[in-house]
């Protein structure tokens, strides 16, 4: 047998080409997300990162603030960085769709993440059953009110989930409406899903109405506290069973507080963490675990779909602190 002698230089080049060849090698993960300045998208953001650097991606993420037009330039941008995999949280799920192919011209796969790129040839979506989610929001509701006037609140008219969650509402409210015991007195959609924006069309629906609403459908947490505050302008802050969803610290305490009915939790952490252990594979071209398919317009979209949990003041405890998405002394001040 002979044997081989290195010299120590020889050795250390080794070294450093081997070192090299892992640098190379590491997943770097482009995120364009829609609007950081919201509480949901900075904890899904700053999940995702963590997991993905255990992982040994690399993240860098970036903010629209709500523009379609931004988010597009954004993804660009991150295509011309040179990354891995593009994994977008659209603004609006049909615009962005457009840069599917760009990325894919550039051999780059794209992840949906939680909201739907809508005709498009994306590769693959991550979600919640978003269906489900509107339908616990209307269940939720309609148990706390089953006769009246409802006023339905819907998300942003360009986020593809907004129209998913106003499916699951309907699957619930729809059939008290034909039996008569509930009348739809208004139905609006809320502009990025900003409060600002949902207390405005709440105190104009309350104005229109005479203050006689006896339910409002809203389609998350923030245009639920924006409601929420013009309905507390009239007195009425408590007494409207209203729901929401995100479980944003402060509308889980308006739960515990007994002014937002139900929110409607999604397991960030293992949304984020299942997302970016998806987004390293599939920029390793590995083998996906998906559960379902689901159709945007242009093709059945491999998914991974979770389970929505509806939050009530008699399960905080049981789910959201339990999980640690949020402590019990942030929830209930002790």
């Amino acid at each position: 047998m002979k044997k081989v002698f290195l010299s120590l230089g020889s050795i250390l080049l080794m070294g450093t080409l081997l070192g090299n060849t892992a640098e190379a090698a590491k997943v770097k993960i482009g995120m364009t997300v829609d609007d950081l300045r919201l509480e949901r998208w900075q904890r899904d953001r700053d999940i995702f990162t963590a997991e993905a650097n255990k992982l040994g991606a690399d993240v860098v993420a970036v903010s629209a603030n709500g523009d379609s037009d931004k988010q597009m330039r954004d993804a660009e941008n991150l295509i011309s960085q040179g990354i891995d995999i593009l994994v977008v949280i659209p603004n609006n799920g049909d615009v962005m769709g457009a840069i599917v192919d760009q990325a894919h011209q550039d051999g780059i796969k794209v992840l949906a993440y939680d909201r739907l790129l809508t005709n498009s040839d994306v590769d693959a979506y991550i979600s919640f059953d978003n269906e489900k989610v509107g339908e616990l929001q209307g269940k939720a509701i309609v148990e706390a009110m089953p006769k009246g006037r409802y006023f339905m609140m819907g998300g942003s008219p360009t986020d593809n989930n907004a129209k998913m969650f106003r499916a699951g509402q309907m699957k619930a409210v729809q059939p008290l409406v034909d039996k008569g015991d509930i009348v739809i007195v208004g139905d609006q959609w809320v502009k990025d899903w900003l409060p600002e924006e949902a207390m405005k069309i709440m105190e104009n629906a309350l104005t229109a109405n005479d203050n006689k609403i006896d339910a409002v459908v809203a389609s998350n947490d923030s245009t639920a506290g924006g409601a929420i505050q013009a309905l507390a302008a009239q007195n009425l802050s408590g007494k409207v069973p209203i729901s929401g969803q995100d479980a944003d610290l402060a509308a889980v305490k308006r739960v515990v507080d007994g002014t937002q009915t139900v929110t409607v939790y999604k397991p960030i952490p293992k949304l984020a963490k299942e997302a970016a252990a998806l987004a390293v594979k599939m920029a390793n071209n590995e083998k996906l675990n998906m559960n379902m398919t689901v159709n945007n317009g242009y093709k059945e979209v491999p998914s991974l779909l979770l389970e929505p949990i509806a939050v009530t003041k008699n399960n905080v405890k049981d789910t959201i602190v339990k999980d640690g998405f949020h402590s019990e002394k942030d929830v209930f001040g002790k």
